[in-house]
C-alpha cells in the first residue's frame, strides 16, 4: 500500500518539475508610460524552482503578442534545456534561440561591442537578413528532425540567388544544426546539411569590372571633394571601402608614408576588419600623402578624427548610400556596368599585375588570407618591393593630377 501511495507522488513531482514551460508574457507600464513586454518563466537552481522575469523589449520593438512570443521563444528554449524534450523543436524556435544565444540583436544595435568573442557586426547583420528572409519563412513551422538535406538541396537549386548566397545560407543552416546539437534539442549525429551540396558557391556569376585609366580618370571628375578623395584611397591603395571609412587621421603616417589598415566601418558601426590578414602598414605614396593633406584641410573636424566624416553628423558615411546616389549614377553615364566601391579593388589588382609585380607582392598589398609560407616568413621585409609596386599605381591613377 505505502509503495503504491508513495509512487504517483513521485511522478507527480518529477512531472511539475519536468514539464516543458511555454512562460507568460504581459505588458507592463513604466514610470515613463512606456509599455513593454515582461517574459515570467521558472529557472531551478540548487534545486529548487524559481520564478524569474526579463523584460523582452518594447511595444514599438515588438507590435503584437505574436511577435513577442517569437522574441521569447530563445529564451525559453535555454530555459528548457535540462529538461526532457517533449516535442519536437521547430525551426523557428531553434532560430530564436540562436539569435538570444548570439546576440545578434544587441551587436546589430550597437548595444554589445563586436570586439572579442563576440561576432562581427556584419556578420550578425548578415545572418540576422538570412534567418529573417529565407530560413525562418521556409522552414520555421517544421520540427528540425524533419527537415532532410534532399528538402534543403532542391530549395537551394530553386533560389533566385547567386551561389555565394545559396552557400552562406547552408553554411547558417549547418551551424544552426551544430547548435542544436549542442543544446541537446536534437541527438548528436552527423550534421544533415553536411550532406547539402552547391556547385558553384565558391564562384562568381559576374566578371568583375576592371577599368580603364581613362574612365577612372572620368570617374573622379565627376566626384565631388570628399567622395573623390575616398575613391582615390581605394583605388591607390586597395582598399575595402569598409576599411577606407574606418580610417582616422591617426592612421595616417606623413613622416615615414605609411598608412596602418585597422578598423572597419559597416553601415555607420566599427566593426573588425575581414581577417586576421586585413590588419597590415600599406605604403603611402608621396603623391597620395600629398592629396590626403589638401584634404586634411577641408575635412570636417569629428570627436574621432574620422578621414571621411559626414559633415552633418561627424560620423562615418554609409557606403552603400554613395555608392547609389554617385557611383552607381556615374557608372550608366560612363557605360560602366555595376561600378561600385569593390571595382576600384579589383582595379588595383589588375593595374599591379600591369606594373609587373610578384604574386607575392601582390597577396601582401592586397592583404589576402592565402599567402605561401615564403611570403608569410619574409613579408616584413618586403615594404620597399611593396612600394615600389604601389608608386607605379599611383602615378598611372594620379598621372593627370
Amino acid at each position: 500500500m505505502r509503495g503504491r501511495s508513495v509512487r504517483p507522488a513521485l511522478m507527480r513531482r518529477f512531472m511539475r518539475w519536468t514539464k516543458y514551460q511555454q512562460g507568460s508574457l504581459r505588458l507592463r507600464h513604466r514610470a515613463n508610460r512606456a509599455q513593454v513586454w515582461e517574459l515570467r518563466y521558472y529557472q531551478t537552481n540548487d534545486g529548487k524552482r524559481v520564478r524569474k522575469s526579463l523584460i523582452l523589449g518594447s511595444v514599438a520593438e515588438f507590435p503584437s503578442l505574436t511577435a513577442a512570443r517569437l522574441r521569447a521563444q530563445g529564451l525559453l528554449a535555454k530555459a528548457n534545456f535540462r529538461f526532457p524534450r517533449p516535442f519536437e523543436t521547430t525551426m523557428e524556435t531553434l532560430a530564436h534561440r540562436f539569435i538570444h544565444e548570439e546576440h545578434l540583436h544587441e551587436i546589430v544595435k550597437g548595444q554589445i561591442s563586436s570586439d572579442g568573442p563576440t561576432l562581427r557586426y556584419s556578420t550578425a547583420y548578415q545572418y540576422l537578413g538570412m534567418l529573417r528572409k529565407h530560413i525562418i519563412p521556409k522552414w520555421g513551422a517544421m520540427p528540425i528532425a524533419s527537415i532532410h538535406p534532399s528538402l534543403v538541396q532542391d530549395w537551394l537549386l530553386e533560389m533566385t540567388a547567386a551561389p555565394k548566397t545559396k552557400g552562406h545560407i547552408k553554411a547558417l543552416l549547418h551551424r544552426l544544426y551544430e547548435k542544436a546539437m549542442l543544446w541537446d534539442l536534437i541527438d548528436i549525429q552527423r550534421n544533415p546539411m553536411a550532406l547539402v551540396e552547391i556547385r558553384g558557391s565558391s564562384k562568381r556569376i559576374k566578371h568583375p569590372t576592371v577599368l580603364t585609366l581613362t574612365q577612372f580618370n572620368k570617374i573622379k571628375a565627376r566626384l565631388p571633394n570628399c567622395f573623390r578623395t575616398m575613391v582615390i584611397v581605394a583605388q591607390c591603395l586597395g582598399l575595402r571601402v569598409s576599411e577606407v571609412l574606418g580610417l582616422q587621421w591617426r592612421d595616417v603616417d606623413f613622416e615615414n608614408l605609411s598608412v596602418r589598415v585597422t578598423r572597419a566601418i559597416v553601415n555607420g558601426r566599427v566593426d573588425d576588419l575581414k581577417t586576421e590578414y586585413s590588419h597590415d602598414e600599406l605604403p603611402l605614396d608621396e603623391e597620395v600623402a600629398r592629396i590626403l593633406r589638401n584634404w586634411m584641410r577641408h575635412c570636417p573636424p569629428s570627436p574621432k578624427s574620422w578621414l571621411f566624416p559626414n559633415p552633418i553628423t561627424l560620423k562615418p558615411y554609409y557606403a552603400t548610400d554613395i555608392q547609389k546616389r554617385h557611383l552607381r549614377r556615374i557608372g550608366e553615364q560612363l557605360g560602366i556596368d555595376n561600378l561600385g566601391w569593390h571595382t576600384f579593388r579589383h582595379t588595383y589588382r589588375s593595374w599591379l599585375d600591369a606594373t609587373g609585380a610578384s604574386v607575392g607582392v601582390q597577396q601582401k598589398l592586397m592583404r589576402h588570407a592565402q599567402v605561401s609560407t615564403t611570403m608569410n616568413v619574409y613579408g616584413n621585409a618586403l615594404m620597399d618591393v611593396k612600394r615600389q609596386a604601389n608608386s607605379k599605381v599611383v602615378q598611372m591613377a594620379l598621372a593627370s593630377e
